[in-house]
């Protein structure tokens, strides 16, 4: 097709999909004379009930079952497939044009005819058979869509086997052929609400009234995969199960839903840097094609309503002149493209669009902005008043621009009007407002969103301190005693008949024994070790000892050996678990412990006593996400009296101050503290210490190895709001 260059033949060329529709309906005509349909589709009426458009879709026979179904996100379709029937209206489209039900387009190919209803945004469906009639009813409320019959009564759908939500089967990722993520998601049999939106960077999809299960609630990895889709977080939200996808780079996306399935599309886009957008984002409508020589601004305007079918009111001070070629665009961004050459701006309201120039219309609004401000200073003043439940009604000063002496505030901050004002009572907590109606309904709607009890948390801290200490000393006394030149060379005596040894306690005992030291009051007890290093005591207790003397047979040569060593083994464990229960966002503080005394002094030489706390202490703020998780402010003190000083007792001390996110009666570890001591020392005399085996009976050795740890957890848990008699 050539494109027209006189506009008074023709007002351009405008090329978009009707094009291969069109083949496809000569296809569909060649094909539907080789055999014989069993079905027709007559005739398609429109109507709108309450929120609800119904469309009544009458066939040539009965029918019975409904048609398969799938709707799509963007554009915003729904799509229904008739298999053995053919299309018997004579039309390809049809307009509606109630509520965002723009038209429906009818498409035979073979034996099976598909009928496509176009949307302004996605909406719920649902089809009901009633004899030779298929009733499709569109919920444009946005919410869940009620099958309705023939004579517009609800039909009754069979109640589910259990009551409660429905529950999501199913969540998967594919990569496509062409580099796109698809993510799959399989809903129960029972309709299901659904949300796609973007928000930012992210694909956001709420599923209205429905549960998850703890398998699916997880977060998904998939940049292996090679898509633009980096990670897929599936989390409840309330009532509902919200699905968040981050992709990156550049890439779009599309989603349509079947009975039972929904699947979304995140395609990469390849970057020309000679488009001014990337891809499709930012323009969501249909295609086409604009080749326009000198033509008037009024024409084009009136080329794209008629190619949109919607209503535009075009100002009479639009005039002028231009020349634009554009090829398979969507008709969102031609239609801003001619609106930026020419200096000119739209309103929509509804199906409407009134395009005039900015100024004009910036004048317009300047206008009926002064209009209402004027009107506001007549209005007549009402009175009503605000009983607080929650809040405290001293809160409220900011909002109402009252200081703190009860004058007027900062009107920056003021919610009234000028001629509005607000008494605060808050011996009754109630709030007494002066203004214009639609202020005092701001204050309504506003009290009504704070005015509401804060959810209470439960804080559990468990404060673990374990310690296992060893200690070991081993030691020895070894000393020679030559009584010869004392006793000279008589045969002397043996202890316990002729022995030649004696075996006691101690180094000391052993010489009384033998007679090398007489305890008397006037007596002088020789000390007669050369070798005195014996095993140190532990915590206060004595070491064990074995004492042996070998003396020759006249008992004038004496040689003394004592051993000593002591063992320490100790294990232990002390748990402290404070609770405490606070509102959201509400600091909590409890502790337990002993406050320790101690003496001050001043400049002028005087002394006080002053108190210093050793104690448990547990001081927390939380604040309760959106998606039920908990963020904890925490600060947590264990001191404990320590050893005793010359200024008074030492206080040991184990602090951590941190925060964490946790999720609901979840437990975390905030912190923790290991501490290894191992030592050893040995006291010896010199080479014969270092003497293989026999060099123990001249060092002193001394072992150590302490192990201490210190764990702290703690548990948050949303106390589960009171259920309300019935």
């Amino acid at each position: 097709m050539k494109p027209v260059q006189n506009h008074r033949d023709g007002l351009g060329t405008i090329a978009r999909k009707s094009m291969r529709q069109c083949a496809v309906l000569l296809l569909a005509l060649q094909a539907g004379l080789a055999f014989a349909q069993e079905n027709a589709i007559e005739s398609i009426n429109a109507n709108q009930q309450g929120s609800n458009i119904i469309v009544k879709v009458t066939m040539k026979n009965p029918v019975t079952k409904p048609p398969i179904g799938f709707s799509i996100t963007s554009p915003a379709r729904i799509a229904l497939d008739f298999a053995g029937t053919a299309n018997g209206t004579g039309k390809s489209v049809q307009d509606i044009g109630m509520g965002d039900v723009r038209n429906v387009n009818l498409v035979q190919a073979g034996e099976r005819s598909r009928l496509v209803f176009n949307l302004l945004r996605p909406l719920n469906y649902a089809t009901a058979v009633d004899g030779k009639t298929v009733v499709v009813t569109i919920d444009s409320s946005g919410g869940l869509a009620t099958p309705v019959s023939a004579s517009g009564l609800p039909v009754q759908r069979p109640a589910p086997a259990a009551a409660g939500k429905q529950t999501i089967k199913d969540v998967d990722f594919r990569r496509g052929a062409n580099g796109e993520g698809r993510i799959v998601v399989d809903l129960p049999p029972s309709q299901v609400g659904v949300d796609v939106r973007q928000q930012g960077q992210s694909i956001v999809i709420d599923f209205q009234k429905a549960s998850l299960p703890d398998v699916l609630r997880r977060r998904l990895d998939v940049a292996d995969f090679g898509t633009p889709v980096q990670t897929i977080t599936t989390t409840p939200q309330g009532e509902n199960v919200r699905m968040v996808i981050e992709p990156k780079g550049l890439w779009e996306h599309s989603a349509y839903q079947s009975d039972t399935q929904l699947v979304v599309e995140v395609k990469p886009i390849k970057e020309d840097p000679n488009k001014l957008v990337q891809g499709t984002q930012g323009y969501r409508g249909e295609r086409l094609s604009l080749n326009f020589q000198n033509v008037e601004v009024r024409a084009v305007l009136q080329v794209i309503a008629d190619f949109t079918g919607l209503n535009i009111i075009t100002s009479d001070t639009v005039s002028g002149n231009l020349t634009l070629r554009l090829k398979d665009v969507p008709w969102d961004q031609a239609l801003d493209i001619v609106m930026q050459a020419k200096g000119l701006d739209m309103r929509k309201n509804g199906t409407v669009l009134w395009i005039a120039p900015k100024d004009e219309l910036l004048t317009k609004e300047k206008l009926e902005l002064e209009q209402r401000a004027q009107i506001a200073e007549l209005e007549p003043l009402k009175t009503e008043t605000f009983q607080l439940n929650y809040q405290k009604a001293e809160a409220f000063k900011q909002v109402f621009g009252i200081d703190s002496a009860g004058g007027s505030g900062d009107s920056k901050n003021r919610i009234l009007s000028k001629r509005g004002s607000a008494v605060i009572d808050p011996r009754t907590n109630q709030l007494f407002v002066t203004d214009i109606a639609s202020k005092l309904e701001e204050v309504r709607k506003l009290v009504q969103k704070t005015d509401i009890a804060s959810k209470q948390v439960l804080i559990e801290a468990r404060i673990v301190e374990a310690d296992d200490k060893f200690s070991r000393n081993l030691g020895a006394k070894l000393g020679f005693s030559d009584l010869r030149n004392i006793r000279g060379g008589d045969v002397g005596y043996g202890v316990g008949g002729s022995g030649r040894a004696a075996l006691t306690g101690t180094y000391q005992g052993v010489g009384e024994q033998t007679g090398q030291a007489v305890i008397t009051d006037q007596s002088y007890v020789p000390n007669t070790q050369f070798v005195n290093l014996p095993a140190a005591g532990i915590n206060g207790v004595n070491p064990g000892s074995l004492a042996i003397s070998l003396f020759s047979a006249s008992a004038n040569r004496f040689l003394n050996l004592e051993l000593s060593a002591l063992e320490a083994d100790g294990k232990g464990k002390i748990i402290s678990s404070p609770r405490v229960v606070t509102a959201d966002q509400l600091k909590a503080l409890i502790e337990q412990g002993t406050e320790l005394p101690y003496q001050v002094a001043t400049s002028s030489g005087a002394t006080s006593i002053a108190f210093r706390k050793a104690n448990l202490k547990l001081e927390v703020t939380p604040q309760i996400t959106p998606d039920g998780n908990i963020i904890l402010d925490v600060d947590v003190n264990k001191d404990s009296v320590g050893v005793e000083t010359r200024a008074g007792f030492a206080i040991d001390t184990k602090h951590v101050k941190t925060q964490v996110l946790v999720e609901n009666g979840g437990t975390v570890v905030l912190g923790g503290i290991f501490q290894q001591v191992e030592r050893t020392s040995d006291s010896k005399v010199p080479l014969f210490g270092d003497i293989p085996v026999v060099g123990y009976l001249f060092k002193s050795t001394a072992r150590t190895n302490d192990k201490t740890e210190l764990l702290i957890f703690i548990t948050p848990k949303i106390v589960a709001e009171r259920i309300s008699a019935r």
